[in-house]
C-alpha cells in the first residue's frame, strides 16, 4: 500500500528533468516589477502575460514555504476575470499555482473564493484559500494540462471578493510510465468525484485535486523523488469526494521518500472500490 501511495503522491508532481525540456519552464512572481530567485536558484520572471487587475504587496512572514518571498505580493482581479496566457508549444504541460491569504479582511472562511479555469475548462471550483491553508501559510495548487492552440491561459473567476494569485509556474510533462487510478462503486459503475492530495511537513505545504473521468485518474510516476526537491518525512493525506461535497475515501500515511526509488517501474494501477452514498 505505501508504494501505491507514493505512485499517486509523486505521479501529481511530476515534473520534466531540464535536459529533457524542449519549452523552456515559465516562473512568474506575480505583482513583482522585478525577478526572485528562489531557494533552488530559480529565476521568476518580473510579473507579465497578465490582461489586467492590481497589484498588492505585503512583507509579513509566510510559513509552510522556503520561499516566503514568492508570496509577499501578488496580482488580484477585478472585470474582465483576471487570465495570464502564455505562449507555449503544443504539448502537456504541468502547472503550479502559489496561493497565500495575508489581508486581514479575507482572513476567514468564506471571505475570497474564486474559480480558476484552465483553456476554457475549470479545474479548481470554489478555491477558498484560507480554509484550505489559514492565514499567512502558503498553497500550491497544482493540475496537468494540454495545449493545443500556442497558448496557455489560466483565468480566476471572483465569487467573493477578488480572486488574487501570488506565482505560476508551468512545466513541460514528462514522457513517463502511467499510474491509472480507478474507482467503481460495488455494481462495476464508475465513480464520480474529484480526488485531493496534501502533502505537508513543517517547511512545506503542496496540494492539488482533479476530477475523476469515468471513475479514472491518470497521472505520470516520478522515478527519483529528489529531483522534486523531496525530502525528510511528509505527511500525505488522499480524499475523494463526490460532487456534493461527501466524503467517499481517504487515506492519511506519514511517509519517508529517502530509500525509495522507482526507476524499475514501468507502469502501476490502483483500484478502489467505494459504497454508494
Amino acid at each position: 500500500m505505501k508504494r501505491f501511495l507514493w505512485f499517486v503522491v509523486l505521479a501529481f508532481f511530476a515534473a520534466l528533468p531540464a535536459t529533457a525540456q524542449t519549452q523552456k519552464p515559465i516562473r512568474v512572481k506575480c505583482g513583482a516589477a522585478k525577478a526572485v530567485t528562489d531557494s533552488l536558484g530559480q529565476v521568476w520572471a518580473a510579473d507579465y502575460g497578465f490582461n489586467g487587475g492590481q497589484t498588492s504587496q505585503t512583507a509579513g512572514p509566510v510559513s509552510g514555504t522556503p520561499d516566503p518571498q514568492l508570496y509577499q505580493g501578488g496580482r488580484w482581479g477585478d472585470a474582465p476575470p483576471l487570465t495570464y496566457t502564455f505562449h507555449v508549444a503544443n504539448g502537456d504541460y504541468h502547472v503550479n499555482l502559489h496561493f497565500v491569504e495575508s489581508y486581514p479582511d479575507d482572513e476567514a472562511i468564506g471571505a475570497r473564493i474564486f474559480n480558476i479555469k484552465m483553456q476554457g475548462a475549470v479545474v479548481f471550483p470554489k478555491l477558498d484559500v484560507f480554509a484550505t491553508s489559514g492565514a499567512n501559510t502558503a498553497l500550491i495548487k497544482s493540475a496537468d494540462v494540454n495545449v493545443t492552440n500556442g497558448s496557455l491561459a489560466i483565468e480566476f473567476d471572483n465569487i467573493a471578493d477578488h480572486a488574487k494569485v501570488e506565482a505560476i509556474e508551468i512545466t513541460q510533462a514528462a514522457p513517463s510510465p502511467k499510474l491509472i487510478m480507478n474507482f467503481t462503486h460495488p455494481d462495476g459503475t464508475p465513480v464520480t468525484g474529484t480526488l485531493t492530495y496534501v502533502m505537508s511537513n513543517s517547511a512545506v505545504k503542496l496540494g492539488g485535486s482533479v476530477a475523476l473521468v469515468n471513475g479514472q485518474a491518470s497521472c505520470n510516476i516520478v522515478s527519483v523523488p529528489s529531483t522534486l526537491g523531496l525530502a525528510g518525512q511528509f505527511q500525505v493525506n488522499l480524499s475523494l469526494q463526490d460532487q456534493a461535497g461527501h466524503l467517499l475515501w481517504q487515506v492519511s500515511m506519514a511517509l519517508n521518500p529517502a530509500n525509495l526509488n522507482f526507476a524499475a517501474v514501468q507502469s502501476s494501477a490502483l483500484n478502489v472500490v467505494v459504497e454508494k452514498m
